[in-house]
C-alpha cells in the first residue's frame, strides 16, 4: 500500500468552524459504540465544529425534535467504559422510504448540519450513502414545500458520509476488526471459562451457541481461544456424515482420559444441503461418549444441504449416541453486553477522530468512505466497494461455494481456519509423519498471560509434523540443569485459557551455562528450539547465535516468540500477553473511577509496569480516558508537571470531577510516583484531592485474553512450520546444521503481517540499555490520548489514511494475517 508523505499536520489548520457533525448508532448495538461518540464530539469539537447527537439512530433523524441535540465536552464524559450505546440505536422502517428521508433531511437543514458519522452495520450504511445520493434531490423537494428556503440548496448543496462498522459479527470486508468483535469475544470466553469449571466436575457435555449472524467469526475464534474439539460454522458447512465423525472424536478424546471436550456452534448453521439440522433430525442419529464435552455453536451455522444445524440437534445427538450427560447454553445477547474491551475502546476512538478528519477533508466529489483499521492504522476505504465485497460473501454462501465464501471472509479467517483443523483434529499415530527430529520448547522471562496457549500450539504442531517435542522447565535455568522431558499431545490439553507459565520460567540468560547447554543437547538430541518469552528470551537467542563458534550443538534452527506485558521486544508491533495486561490496567482505572463517583474532584495517580517501555502506560491511558501519562519515551519536567496541574484544575471547574493519571514505572527517576502525588496534592489544594494506586503484578496475572489466546496459538503454529521446513533445508548427513542469519530468528508482527526476522539484524533497532526497540509505532497513539483529554497538540498523520493513497484490494488482501 503507498504511503502518504510524512507530515505533521496541526489542527488549528484543519478549521471545523463554520460545520456542523451529527453522529449517530443505527441498527444492534455493540461494545465500543460510545468510545467512537466520544471521539467523534470531542474531536469535532476540538476543531471547532458544532456537534450533534442523533438519539435513537435514523429514526430519531425522521422524529427529529428533541433527538438531535447538541453535544457538549462534558455530554460525553465517563461513557468511555459503557457498554451498548449512550445515544440509543432503532431499526427505522420509514427511513427505508422516500418520504422518511425527506423528513430526515428537513430535520437536518433545520440546523446546518451536513456532515454525518454513521456507527452501524452494513445495512446502516448504505442507507446512509443511499442519503447522501439523494440529499440533492431531497433540498429540491423541501423548498418546493416550502419547508426551508431556496437559498438553502446552495448553502447546503452536498451531504457528507463518514462510516464506522459497530457490529460484533466482524462481518464487513474492508477492515480487521470491527466495533465491538473483541468485548464480545470477551464476553464468550468468560462464559466458556466459566462452564468448564462446572462441566469437569460433573462429566457434563455443553453445547454453546453463539451469535454471528450469517458469519462464523466468533464461533472459530472461540473455538480457537478455548480449544474447541468441534466448530461448526455457516461459511464451511459440516460433509455428510459429520455425525459419526464428531461422535468419533468426541469419544477418542475421553479414552485418552480428557474430562472435557467443547463444540461450538454458530447460531443458523445448516447443512451442505441448505436444511436445518432440526433436534429430530438429530435423534435419528447414534451416540455414546462419557465424561466432559462442550459443542460451541455458531448462530446461522449449516450443513451442506442447507440443514440449520441447531443445538438441540447437537445435544440430543450427543445424548443419543454416546450416553453423556448434556446440556445446552445459548449465549444470546450476553455477547453484546458489559464493559467493552481495551481494544475496542482504542479502535472505536481512533476511528472516531479519523472520521471527524474525513469529514474536515471531503469536499463534494469525494464518495463516501468508511473508516477501517488496517494492521495498526486507520485508513479510508470507500463505503459502497466494501459493502459489495461483504455482499459477495454471503452470494458465495447462498450458492454453496463454501470454500470461496471462507476466502473471501479474508486472509485471517482462512489462516483461524486452518489452524484451527490443524490443533483440533488429531490424526491416529499410524498416520502421523515420522520426522525423526526433536524440538524442545521453553518459556523465558517473565511470565505472560498466552504463553501457555502458544505451548500447546507449538507442540500439537510439532506432533503432526512428525517431531518429539521435549518441554524444559524453568527456562535456561531448568535447560542446563537437565529439567527436559518429552511432552505429548493430552499433555497441553486445556492449556489456553491458563495464564502464567505452566511451564515455568525463569530470567536466567544462557551465555554463563553455554557448555552445559551443549551438553543437554547432545543428551537429547535436540535438532531445534523454539524460545517463547520477553526481551530475556531475545537477548539469550542473540547469545546462542553469538555461541554457534565454539558449540557446534547450537548449530540447529532457533525462533523466538515475543511474549511479555511490556510489548518492549523489537521486531514486533504487539507481544503475546500485552492485550491481557492492557485489560488489567483499564478494567482496574474503571473500577478507580467509579469509586469516585460519589467524591467529587478526585485525581488518581496510577503507576503501571513496563519498565522503560510506555505502551501499558499510553496506550491503557488511552483506553481508559486519562487526563495524562508519563512515560520515559516522551521526556518531561517539572514545567509539563505543572501545566498537567494547570489543566486538570481548569478541568475540574466545570462539571467533570474527577482525573486519571498513569505513570510508567521508570519514566524518570526522579519524579517518581510519591512525588507526582505530592505535587498533585499540593498544587490541587482546595481544589481537588489525589490518591494513588501501584498496580504492580496484578498486570501478568489472570486468565489469557481472547486476543492472547489466539495470538499465541496462531503465531505458535506458524513458527513450528517453519522450524520443520528449516530441519528438513539443513538436514544433511544425516545431522542439522544451521549456522547462517536466517535460521536463528524472531517471529513478530510487523503492521499486517507475521514476519521471520533474524535476531542479529534486530541489534541495530534495539536499545539495549533501557531494553526497548529504538522505534515504537504507538507513540503515535499518545497525540490522540491529550486531544481527548483536552489538550492543544499536533497529530502526525503520516500513516493516516487517505483515499487517495489506500489501494482498492479485494477481502482477501484487506483481511489482517493475524487479526482477532
Amino acid at each position: 500500500m503507498a504511503q502518504p508523505d510524512s507530515k505533521k499536520i496541526f489542527f488549528e489548520n484543519l478549521s471545523g468552524a463554520g460545520k456542523a457533525i451529527a453522529v449517530l448508532t443505527s441498527g444492534g448495538d455493540a461494545q465500543g459504540m460510545n468510545a467512537a461518540v466520544r471521539a467523534v464530539v470531542r474531536m469535532g469539537l476540538y476543531v471547532g465544529a458544532k456537534v450533534y447527537f442523533i438519539h435513537e439512530g435514523y429514526q430519531g433523524m425522521v422524529d427529529g425534535g428533541d433527538n438531535i441535540k447538541e453535544a457538549s465536552w462534558e455530554s460525553v464524559s465517563s461513557m468511555l467504559q459503557v457498554g451498548g450505546t449512550v445515544i440509543g440505536s432503532a431499526r427505522c422502517k420509514e427511513f427505508r422510504t422516500h418520504e422518511g428521508r425527506l423528513k430526515a433531511a428537513h430535520n437536518l437543514v433545520q440546523r446546518g448540519i451536513t456532515n454525518l458519522c454513521v456507527i452501524g452495520g452494513d445495512g446502516s450504511l448504505t442507507g446512509a450513502n443511499l442519503f447522501r445520493e439523494e440529499w440533492s434531490e431531497l433540498l429540491g423537494e423541501l423548498v418546493k414545500k416550502d419547508l426551508i428556503a431556496s437559498d438553502a440548496v446552495q448553502k447546503y448543496s452536498a451531504l457528507h458520509i463518514v462510516g464506522m462498522v459497530g457490529s460484533i459479527d466482524n462481518d464487513f470486508c474492508g477492515t480487521d476488526m470491527t466495533i465491538g468483535t473483541d468485548s464480545a469475544l470477551h464476553r464468550i470466553i468468560e462464559v466458556v471459562d466459566a462452564i468448564m469449571t462446572t462441566a469437569q466436575s460433573h462429566q457434563r457435555t455443553f453445547v454453546l451457541e453463539v451469535m454471528g449472524r450469517h458469519c462464523g467469526y466468533l464461533a472459530l475464534v472461540s473455538a480457537l481461544a478455548c480449544g474447541a474439539d468441534w466448530v461448526l460454522i455457516p461459511e464451511m458447512p459440516p460433509e455428510d456424515g459429520w455425525e459419526d465423525k464428531m461422535c468419533q472424536k468426541l469419544s477418542a478424546t475421553r479414552s485418552r482420559g480428557t474430562r472435557l471436550n467443547i463444540i461450538i456452534v454458530a447460531e443458523g448453521a445448516l447443512d451442505r444441503h441448505g436444511k436445518p439440522i432440526t433436534s429430530s433430525y438429530v435423534k435419528d442419529n447414534r451416540a455414546g461418549m462419557k465424561r466432559l464435552n462442550i459443542i460451541i455453536v455458531a448462530e446461522g451455522a449449516i450443513d451442506r444441504n442447507n440443514k440449520v444445524i441447531t443445538t438441540e440437534y447437537i445435544k440430543n445427538l450427543v445424548v443419543k449416541c454416546l450416553g453423556f450427560d448434556t446440556r445446552v447454553t445459548i449465549l444470546g445477547h450476553v455477547q453484546r453486553g458489559g464493559t467493552p474491551s481495551a481494544f475496542d475502546r482504542i479502535l472505536a476512538s481512533r476511528m472516531g477522530v479519523e472520521a471527524v478528519l474525513a469529514l474536515l477533508e471531503t469536499t463534494a466529489n469525494t464518495p463516501a468512505c468508511v473508516v477501517s483499521l488496517y494492521g495498526n492504522q486507520s485508513v479510508r476505504l470507500p463505503l459502497m466497494e466494501c459493502v459489495q465485497m461483504t455482499q459477495e460473501v454471503q452470494k458465495a454462501m447462498d450458492e454453496k461455494r463454501f470454500e470461496e465464501a471462507v476466502k473471501l471472509r479474508g486472509r485471517s479467517f482462512e489462516n483461524n481456519l486452518k489452524t484451527y483443523k490443524l490443533l483440533a483434529h488429531r490424526k491416529p499415530e499410524s498416520e502421523l509423519p515420522s520426522s525423526n527430529f526433536n524440538v524442545a520448547v521453553l518459556n523465558v522471562g517473565a511470565p505472560a498471560a498466552g504463553m501457555n496457549a502458544a505451548v500447546r500450539s507449538a507442540v500439537r504442531v510439532g506432533i503432526s509434523e512428525g517431531h518429539k517435542m521435549f518441554a524444559v522447565s524453568d527456562g535456561f535455568e531448568g535447560f542446563y540443569k537437565g529439567q527436559i522431558k518429552e511432552i505429548k499431545w493430552a499433555d497441553v490439553g486445556g492449556w489456553t485459557g491458563q495464564g502464567g507459565s505452566l511451564l515455568g520460567t525463569k530470567r536466567t540468560l544462557p551465555a554463563k551455562h553455554l557448555e552445559k547447554i551443549a551438553e543437554q543437547m547432545r543428551k537429547h538430541n535436540i535438532n531445534a528450539l523454539l524460545v517463547i518469552g520477553g526481551f530475556e528470551a531475545f537477548e539469550s537467542l542473540l547469545q546462542l547465535y553469538e555461541a554457534r563458534g565454539t558449540y557446534e550443538e547450537l548449530c540447529i534452527p532457533m525462533c523466538m516468540l515475543p511474549a511479555t506485558i511490556s510489548n518492549n521486544v523489537p521486531g514486533t508491533d504487539l507481544s503475546i500477553g500485552a492485550d491481557t495486561a492492557l485489560n488489567a490496567i483499564v478494567e482496574t482505572c474503571d473500577r478507580i473511577k467509579q469509586s469516585a463517583s460519589g467524591t467529587k474532584r478526585r485525581v488518581f495517580i496510577i503507576e503501571t509496569m513496563g519498565g522503560y517501555c510506555g505502551y501499558l502506560a499510553s496506550v491503557g491511558g488511552l483506553a481508559a480516558g486519562a487526563d495524562a501519562v508519563y512515560i520515559y519515551e516522551e521526556p518531561f519536567d517539572i514545567k509539563d508537571l505543572q501545566a498537567n496541574v494547570e489543566h486538570l484544575t481548569e478541568k475540574m471547574k466545570t462539571t467533570i470531577q474527577r482525573g486519571l493519571v498513569l505513570r510508567n514505572e521508570n519514566s524518570n527517576d526522579n519524579y517518581t510516583t510519591d512525588f507526582i502525588y505530592q505535587l498533585y496534592s499540593e498544587e490541587g489544594r482546595g481544589v481537588f484531592d489525589c490518591r494513588k494506586n501501584v498496580l504492580g503484578h496484578m498486570q501478568q496475572g489472570g486468565a489469557p485474553s481472547p486476543f492472547d489466546r489466539n495470538f499465541g496459538t496462531k503465531i505458535s503454529a506458524k513458527a513450528m512450520q517453519w522450524i520443520s521446513k528449516k530441519l528438513v533445508e539443513t538436514f544433511r548427513n544425516g545431522r542439522v546444521f544451521a549456522n547462517t542469519e536466517d535460521s536463528c530468528c524472531l517471529l513478530g508482527m510487523r503492521r499486517r503481517a507475521l514476519v521471520f526476522q533474524p535476531v542479529v539484524q534486530l541489534k541495530d533497532e534495539t536499545d539495549f540499555v533501557h531494553r526497548i526497540p529504538k522505534e515504537q509505532w504507538w507513540l503515535k497513539l499518545r497525540p490522540l490520548m491529550k486531544i481527548l483529554a483536552k489538550y492543544k497538540t499536533s497529530y502526525d498523520v503520516s500513516d493516516s489514511g487517505q483515499l487517495e493513497h489506500v489501494v482498492r484490494l479485494r477481502p482477501t488482501e484487506l483481511e489482517a494475517s493475524v487479526a482477532m
